[in-house]
């Protein structure tokens, strides 16, 4: 599977307390991946798949997009650590990498919003 080069920071813009340049330009970098409406079909694509995968022929029609044009947005998406690529024979398949979505999610909710777990 590919490697994600982006990560989230481990501190959320709104933990209470600043965040780093660098935790903020990673979350960026993130956030603009997902800011691109072919990207946001392309995740839901690849999401509601039946095996929770697909190649980029898989993605083409549905988007209406050209083939290449789809390569480009897979490989941002990619490079942002929300999917992830798997090289068989001559096709890759991608599919979403939810604990990079889940840790978005977290980072942007407010802490007194986050559910609490229950202490048995």
């Amino acid at each position: 599977m590919g490697t994600a080069k982006t990560t989230t920071p481990a501190i959320s813009p709104l933990a209470g307390e600043p965040i780093k340049r660098a935790d903020a330009e990673r979350l960026a970098g993130v956030l603009k991946a997902f800011a691109d409406p072919a990207r946001l079909r392309l995740l839901s694509l690849i999401q509601s798949a039946p095996e929770g995968e697909a190649s980029v022929s898989d993605l083409t029609a549905p988007l209406g997009l050209s083939q290449p044009t789809v390569s480009h947005h897979l490989r941002i998406l990619t490079e942002a650590g929300l999917i992830e690529r798997e090289k068989r024979g001559v096709w890759a398949y991608y599919r979403l990498v939810p604990s990079a979505i889940s840790a978005i999610a977290e980072s942007l909710t407010p802490p007194r919003k986050r559910p609490t777990k229950k202490v048995r």
